[in-house]
């Protein structure tokens, strides 16, 4: 019975951390969403400021790759700095590479439902283009980034100074009376020898009494 309340303890503090990453994530999701939305929108249709038509008006599957990627690099800095800056891998350009790889996968869901929505299904306007890619298509592709992103990219848990929490658990990891060197020393253990060097003795090696006797 002792043990249930440290379970219960252990889920609620997981559901906080992953409410919490949930909400930032939500929210730096929120603006590579308004990039991603927006940049597609300008290389594709009547929001292109420049003078003809939208440099890639025709080329939607195209628009999509480069307004994905922009909000990728977007994404990775919100996420990386915010939303999971208490997680990392051991690895920085592991950790890069992962992340990359992950979003070419979300992206890829994205850039297939605008094409099965534009190419199989015939549906050509621009509001089924938005709706395919920037919304099912996009949608899909957060759930599965927030996946991603907690289970390949952003792995190793950090203590609050920023360490690598398990390498700092294992230095905190010593006997107690490493730790504290003016703790009183047992007799027995100054007989036997048994004096650690944070306690700052010399060991003691214990001498047999008929060799005591022998040197008397």
């Amino acid at each position: 019975m002792g043990g249930i309340p440290a379970t219960i303890s252990r889920v609620r503090g997981t559901i906080d951390v992953v409410y919490r990453e949930m909400l930032k994530f939500g929210a730096v999701g929120a603006v590579a969403f308004v990039v991603d939305v927006g940049l597609f929108n300008l290389l594709t249709s009547d929001l292109w400021f420049g003078s003809g038509a939208p440099p890639l008006d025709g080329h939607e599957k195209m628009a999509k790759i480069i307004s994905a990627g922009t909000a990728t690099v977007v994404a990775w800095l919100g996420n990386r700095y915010w939303s999971f800056r208490h997680r990392r891998q051991r690895s920085r350009g592991r950790e890069f590479l992962t992340f990359v790889l992950m979003n070419v996968i979300a992206t890829g869901i994205a850039v297939l439902c605008l094409a099965i929505s534009h190419d199989v299904l015939g549906l050509t306007s621009k509001l089924a283009d938005n709706v395919s890619g920037n919304l099912i298509g996009i949608g899909l592709g957060t759930l599965f980034r927030f996946w991603a992103y907690r289970t390949f990219v952003f792995t190793q848990f950090l203590d609050p100074q920023g360490r690598d929490r398990a390498a700092a658990d294992a230095a905190l990891d010593v006997p107690a009376a490493a730790e504290d060197a003016s703790a009183p020393v047992p007799l027995e253990s100054r007989r036997e020898g048994r004096l650690t060097p944070a306690q700052g003795l010399p060991r003691v090696v214990a001498v047999p009494e008929s060799k005591r006797r022998a040197a008397g």
